[in-house]
C-alpha cells in the first residue's frame, strides 16, 4: 500500500443502474468519511476499478453490459478489492453463487443504509488487519500479510479478502489443524451468511486459484471430520 493510499480517505465505489441507489448510499457514505465514486453498468464498473483504485466496491448484481458476477469475476483476474454484492436477488443459490464467484459480502434488496455501512466498516476493518509475522511461505507460496499480496513461484495470485484471510490463517498455524469453527471466527465480518458450507466454499475457490489438488494438495489439505491444515511438506 502506497503512503499516499495510506493517508487519503478510504474510497468506496458504488455500482448500480438505478440513481435513487447511487445517491443514498453516496449520502450514507459520505457522512461516514468515505469518498464515494459511481458507475451504472458492468463495463464503467471494471474500468473504475483498474483506474481509481477502489478500497471497496459495493456491486449491484443485475446491470447492463456486464452483470455482477461478470464484474466480479473479471477483476478477481487482477484485483483483490473486497466487493459486497449488492441486489434484489434474495436466494440462497444466488447468495453462494455470489460468493463463489468472488464477492465478500452479500445484501439483498431491501437493505438498511444503516446494515450496509456497518458491512462496509467491517469489510474494511478485516481487510487491513495483519499478523505480527509480516511474510509466511509454504513451499513456492509466499503471503505478505502487509501487503496483503500472494505470490506463487513468483507470480502474484489475486484474491479476494476472504480467500487471503482463510489462507493466512491456515499458513500461520505451521501445520495444525483448524477445524471450521476456527475458520469461521476468522470469515466472520466477510460473508452474509457464514456457515461450514462457506468455509467449504471457499477453500474450493482458493484451491482452484493456486491450482492445488485436493487429493493431492500441496498447500490446503482436508483433514476428514475436523477442518483443514497447510499441507504436509514430505
Amino acid at each position: 500500500m502506497s503512503s499516499s493510499r495510506a493517508l487519503r480517505a478510504k474510497r468506496v465505489l458504488v455500482v448500480d443502474d438505478d440513481p435513487k441507489i447511487v445517491a443514498l448510499l453516496r449520502a450514507y457514505l459520505e457522512r461516514a468519511g468515505y469518498d464515494v465514486l459511481s458507475a451504472s453498468d458492468g463495463r464503467s464498473a471494471l474500468l473504475a476499478i483498474r483506474n481509481e483504485d477502489p478500497d471497496l466496491v459495493v456491486l449491484d448484481l443485475m446491470l447492463p453490459e456486464l452483470d455482477g458476477l461478470a464484474v466480479t469475476r473479471l477483476a478477481r483476474q487482477e484485483s483483490s478489492v473486497p466487493i459486497l454484492m449488492l441486489t434484489a436477488r434474495g436466494g440462497v443459490n444466488d447468495r453462494v453463487g455470489g460468493l463463489v464467484g468472488g464477492a465478500d459480502d452479500y445484501m439483498a434488496k431491501p437493505f438498511a443504509p444503516a446494515e450496509l455501512l456497518a458491512r462496509v466498516e467491517a469489510i474494511l476493518r478485516r481487510f487491513r488487519q495483519v499478523t505480527r509475522a509480516t511474510r509466511l511461505s509454504h513451499r513456492d507460496l509466499v503471503v505478505d500479510s502487509e501487503r496483503r499480496e500472494v505470490t506463487l513461484g513468483g507470480r502474484q495470485v489475486a484474491l479476494t479478502s476472504v480467500e487471503f484471510d482463510l489462507l493466512l490463517a491456515l499458513i500461520a498455524a505451521d501445520g495444525r489443524v483448524l477445524t471450521r469453527d476456527v475458520l469461521l471466527q476468522t470469515l466472520d465480518s466477510h460473508a452474509a451468511e457464514v456457515s461450514e458450507r462457506s468455509v467449504d466454499v471457499y477453500v474450493r475457490r482458493l484451491r482452484r486459484k493456486l491450482g492445488d489438488d485436493a487429493r493431492k494438495p500441496r498447500y490446503v489439505a482436508t483433514v476428514r471430520g475436523s477442518g483443514y491444515r497447510a499441507a504436509p511438506v514430505a
